[in-house]
């Protein structure tokens, strides 16, 4: 069995991709809607518990995995920790599938390295705060005092669960635009008019993560970008293409 951490688009796709080529596979993923993503997939086994560190490790153990492929986001830094800590302690090949990153060259883009900084940097910049960073980390926002005095809106999945932890962190409908991409830079053009936006706030998710357009949209706007860079991680092996790892798969198994 190959366990694949498809917790994003092109790690559902992965996952699709490698069931097609015969291969026993397992997909883990961390909502219900990932699981019914991954239901189009006829075969395929799927995990929708959230697996900590020791969980993944017996999980990995009891149902006999033979290779694990890491396709979690390219932000969720303790995915992959543990995915890699669970292979070394089984003795199991880890293999990390990377999406490219966007290549940035607008020079009104400022580079931080966490979320903490990324509230201080654009509360320097403006006052009316876009944010297109996802849904699991707005409480940094939400409660920094830098942001004490500004506006912030938020662009999430239109999940119900989303939606009540935001009221409870104190985000009214105003400021909540929940909607699914993929974006355009047209619509992301007009949707940081609509809210009056003066700093966009993103992570370089890549392409299909929509920093692309996100970005030309910003820059065709004037607008400043505060882009939280991607959590420094060695991965074991790498992957940047679904045949890349197709080649490492047939190489080990």
């Amino acid at each position: 069995m190959i366990f694949v951490a498809a917790g994003t688009q092109d790690g559902r796709e992965l996952a699709g991709f490698l069931l097609e080529q015969g291969y026993e596979v397992t997909a883990s993923v961390v909502s219900r809607y990932g699981e019914q993503l991954l239901r189009r997939y006829k075969g395929i086994v799927v995990n929708e518990k959230p697996l900590d560190a020791e969980g993944l490790k017996a999980y990995l153990k009891e149902h006999g995995a033979r290779l694990l492929v890491d396709a979690s986001h390219p932000y969720a830094a303790n995915v992959s920790r543990n995915a890699m800590d669970a292979c070394h302690a089984l003795g199991i090949p880890y293999l990390r599938y990377e999406r490219a990153s966007t290549p940035v060259a607008y020079p009104k883009v400022f580079r931080v390295g966490d979320y903490e900084e990324a509230a201080k940097r654009a509360s320097e910049l403006g006052k009316n705060i876009f944010l297109t960073t996802g849904s699991r980390n707005l409480k940094a926002f939400k409660e920094s005092p830098y942001l004490r005095d500004c506006r912030i809106v938020a662009r999430v999945l239109p999940s119900s669960e989303v939606i009540s932890e935001m009221t409870a962190m104190g985000f009214t409908p105003k400021d909540i635009v929940a909607l699914q991409g993929p974006f355009s830079q047209g619509l992301n053009e007009e949707l940081f008019r609509q809210y009056e936006a003066e700093v966009v706030v993103t992570k370089n998710g890549g392409q299909i993560g929509g920093a692309d357009t996100k970005i030309a949209a910003a820059e065709a706007l004037g607008l400043p970008v505060v882009l939280i860079e991607r959590p420094p991680m060695e991965y074991d092996n790498v992957a940047g293409s679904f045949e890349e790892v197709l080649s490492f798969l047939k190489g080990r198994l």
